[in-house]
């Protein structure tokens, strides 16, 4: 099988590594993919977002699969363009409709969605330029603090908390007027959770779907959970306050109600499901949906998963997804990311990147990278992951804080609390 994979991420590192694992994969390819996909299968210069360069590259090599990792070309409706090219009725592709993306693509239509199917999901209103003055009268009836949601998407950056109602309406004015450009034209005021975040995953055919394993990711840039939101700075698997009773919630109250909901849209699913969760007492609540894996989730999560991923994949158009008994390995994963200095702000690329070959007992995955001759350098703000498994979170964390000593380049900067809250 011929398998094209979107993106150039520690994402899609992590599924180029587990992809090529599989006997039904026969040729793998990237776009743009990085300096450690290479290893793993065959990079192409193509951009995810041009979907005619894709659809002719899909028909060229004849593609017998295609793997979206980015959430833009999924929200910008990438399957349904391959879906509608002649020839390519029956090429797999894993990844939602852009009508089933929007639960990622636009916040106010993903609280709709939850509110109508009585989805655990925070209190919340939405607001257009149009209705700013209502918006800051809304925004004084709030207790502090406060959250602001860019409704498109914005690089994981248009989510705001705010200590005030004078900080929030500073930023809701800001968010209206373009801050985040068209992403923040409506923006989502939303009641805050005070609790404990976790990530679950599912894979789904749009009518079953199966469980991979769930994590806890880190984003923001300081220890003690501090600073700027980032893309996310490490994440661990399992997450040891989630329990048996505590994922029946999950499942009765979020999961099997999203399916259904998806079902009620006609909107064609097949891929993934990431549901951004916050426990508060003992109730599971939404904060946010993706339309795909998270990352740096995926880099903790997948190297769990003992299943042959290609063939889950296959069973999602193949309809036997519900005959699959998911294997999840006993010991548990810790990710470490390592990103530029300034980032999330501004930062420089090019840095040279020493110290990989170094590495013993840990899984490096390749996120802003390049190669350039001889030399891998930086080309982004998160720079590399490091994965590690242990007997707990503990012991595979302390291999991967070992092994992101021995990688070297200017401005390198890591958390080394991962974990911290549990």
């Amino acid at each position: 099988m011929k398998i094209l994979l979107l993106g150039s991420g520690g994402r899609e590192h992590t599924f180029a590594w587990k992809i090529s694992q599989s006997p039904h994969c026969g040729q793998l390819y990237i776009a743009p993919g990085n300096a450690g996909t290479a290893a793993v299968g065959v990079n192409v210069d193509m951009q995810p977002n041009d979907f005619e360069a894709v659809g002719k590259f899909v028909i060229g090599q004849a593609i017998d699969m295609v793997v979206v990792g980015p959430e833009e070309p999924l929200v910008r409706g990438i399957y349904d363009y391959l879906k509608a090219q002649p020839g390519l009725e029956k090429l797999r592709v894993i990844g939602p409709s852009q009508t089933g993306a929007q639960l990622e693509g636009s916040k106010a239509f993903a609280k709709r969605f939850m509110m109508e199917r009585d989805i655990p999901t925070a209190a919340y209103a939405e607001f257009t330029a149009d209705q700013l003055e209502d918006g800051l009268a809304y925004i004084d009836q709030q207790p502090p603090p406060i959250v602001l949601k860019a409704d498109g998407l914005a690089a994981g950056k248009g989510v705001l908390i705010c200590s005030s109602a004078e900080e929030a309406k500073a930023e809701f004015r800001a968010m209206l007027s373009g801050k985040f450009g068209q992403a923040s034209s409506r923006v989502v005021v939303e009641e805050f959770l005070d609790g404990i975040e976790f990530s679950v995953f599912v894979i789904t055919d749009g009518k079953k779907y199966k469980l991979f394993p769930i994590a806890k990711d880190y984003k923001r840039i300081g220890e003690g959970d501090t600073g700027l939101n980032t893309g996310g700075m490490g994440a661990v698997s399992p997450v040891t306050f989630v329990d048996s009773q505590l994922m029946a919630k999950v499942e009765n109250w979020i999961i099997s109600p999203t399916i259904t909901g998806l079902q009620e849209l006609n909107a064609p699913y097949v891929g993934f499901i990431f549901f951004g969760l916050i426990r508060v007492g003992n109730t599971p609540y939404v904060i946010e949906y993706n339309c795909r894996m998270g990352d740096p989730e995926t880099e903790a999560v997948l190297p769990r998963l003992e299943n042959d991923l290609v063939e889950l994949m296959m069973a999602l158009d193949d309809g036997n997804l519900s005959e699959i008994e998911i294997k999840i390995g006993q010991e548990a994963a810790a990710t470490v990311i390592l990103v530029s200095g300034g980032y999330p702000g501004d930062y420089e690329k090019g840095k040279t990147i020493t110290g990989i070959d170094e590495v013993e007992g840990s899984i490096v995955f390749h996120a802003g990278t390049r190669q350039e001759g001889d030399k891998i350098v930086t080309n982004g703000g998160r720079v590399l992951a490091l994965t590690s498994y242990g007997a707990d979170f503990h012991e595979a964390l302390a291999r991967s804080m070992s092994n992101a000593e021995k990688i070297r380049y200017e401005g390198k900067y890591y958390r080394r609390d991962i974990g911290f809250d549990l």
